[in-house]
């Protein structure tokens, strides 16, 4: 009987498959039966989206006044967020840059108010703040809300305040914005807040990453310079995420992660969530869906598939791929990506589990540090000053006799505020 040669067995592989696809015809079963079967055995986990601060442009914030089952001044509402398949939101509490040195901190909680509203005043969604939280959701079809904050302006330079958004829920921060702050770069040059000539993390910034690290909080460097992103990775104790970034070597903006950063990040066990602006994709021109898919292949083959996930920034900017213009488009994506033969369980882990994993490991890295104490370490006051910045100090004869149109605007000492008989404690 004669051995079985290679031609023999490439020509039944090639009958196989041209059989199955026949046969998946025939039974009905086409591509977006396959891509809508994977995408509900695990549904979408999307990094980024910034509906809230879409709720404060188009509607002040004044939810009463809004339907978010269809919500036709985004492109986010909860039935496009069904259709998508998007089982889990991380929505970012996102204040201006404009705001820093002024009320971020307070613009910050009345975005976290809005968000917590519609993650509980609708039935189909569910605030979480663990990875369990988000398991359990997923069981109970739910659509999982996960706070953020996108920029660490909105601490104001504090620890205590990083400390107390978490006891309100935040479970994962970005370093920066298009803004530096007093401790951290920005990748972005729009603003001329805190100039430096290192583009790294300070002392204070580095003090930032470990207390996230303690909370249980996730670090999230998109926006943050190169430098700063390094930085953060080498001192961070669990992984990082690039929450809605792209890959520079295809579209070289500084939003984008280069390829010696990707191997940083590899290192780290972080994961990238690949952005969906057209800006970060193409570079020029408005990009399409195979575009995106471009990114997703150059950093599979750089540092592994286990490293990607998904954040859209949906409701953040303004142009998205031919194809993907709203959260309900998701399946185009993914569809795209079994077409350029990505094996189903890597798709998993682009969709979910990578992002699980990160999850997983910050809390596992907070209970390994649940003997450490809150950090105190504080900013030095002339790295952060600013004339909005209340200094808890005694009065200084020599400022006390400023006259009222010399001092700077938002200008008091905190013991202006205390009665003379408290003063003779201090």
């Amino acid at each position: 009987m004669p051995s079985t040669t290679f031609v023999d067995i490439w020509s039944s592989v090639i009958r196989l498959a041209i059989f199955s696809s026949v046969c998946g015809q025939l039974l009905g079963y086409s591509e977006t039966d396959r891509v809508h079967d994977l995408m509900s055995r695990y549904p979408l986990i999307d990094g980024h989206n910034d509906l809230a601060i879409q709720l404060r442009r188009h509607h002040n914030n004044l939810l009463s006044q809004v339907d978010l089952h269809n919500l036709t001044s985004a492109a986010t509402d909860i039935a496009r967020l069904r259709a998508g398949h998007v089982q889990t939101q991380v929505f970012a509490a996102y204040v201006l840059c404009g705001a820093q040195e002024k009320d971020a901190v307070r613009l910050t909680l009345e975005q976290l108010d809005v968000i917590r509203r519609m993650c509980t005043e609708y039935g189909d969604m569910e605030l979480v703040d663990s990875a369990e939280g988000l398991r359990n959701a997923e069981t109970r079809h739910k659509i999982a809300c996960v706070l953020s904050i996108e920029g660490g302006h909105s601490i104001d330079s504090s620890l205590p305040a990083l400390r107390m958004f978490y006891q309100l829920g935040v479970r994962s921060m970005a370093l920066t914005h298009n803004c530096n702050t007093p401790w951290a770069a920005s990748s972005s040059g729009l603003y001329n807040y805190y100039p430096r000539e290192k583009n790294s993390l300070t002392f204070f910034g580095q003090a930032v990453v470990k207390e996230m690290n303690r909370l249980g909080m996730i670090v999230d460097l998109s926006h943050s310079s190169w430098e700063t992103a390094r930085a953060a990775i080498r001192i961070s104790k669990a992984p990082v995420v690039f929450s809605h970034s792209s890959a520079y070597a295809i579209c070289n903006h500084s939003r984008n992660v280069p390829d010696w950063l990707l191997h940083e990040l590899k290192r780290n066990r972080g994961v990238i969530m690949v952005t969906l602006f057209s800006d970060f994709v193409a570079c020029k021109g408005r990009a399409n869906v195979s575009a995106v898919v471009d990114h997703f292949d150059h950093i599979r083959k750089t540092i592994g598939a286990e490293s990607i996930g998904i954040g859209g920034d949906y409701e953040g900017v303004l142009r998205f791929p031919l194809g993907l213009e709203d959260v309900s488009k998701y399946p185009v994506l993914i569809q795209e990506l079994l077409r350029r033969k990505w094996p189903e369980q890597e798709v998993a882990g682009v969709l979910r589990q990578n992002f699980l994993r990160v999850f997983d490991e910050v809390e596992r890295v907070r209970d390994e540090l649940s003997l450490s104490p809150p950090s105190e370490v504080q900013i030095a006051p002339e790295e952060v000053e600013h004339p909005c910045r209340l200094v808890p100090l005694l009065p200084n004869t020599q400022h006390l006799s400023l006259a009222p149109s010399s001092r700077p605007p938002c200008f008091l000492w905190a013991a202006l505020l205390l009665p003379a008989s408290l003063l003779a404690l201090h």
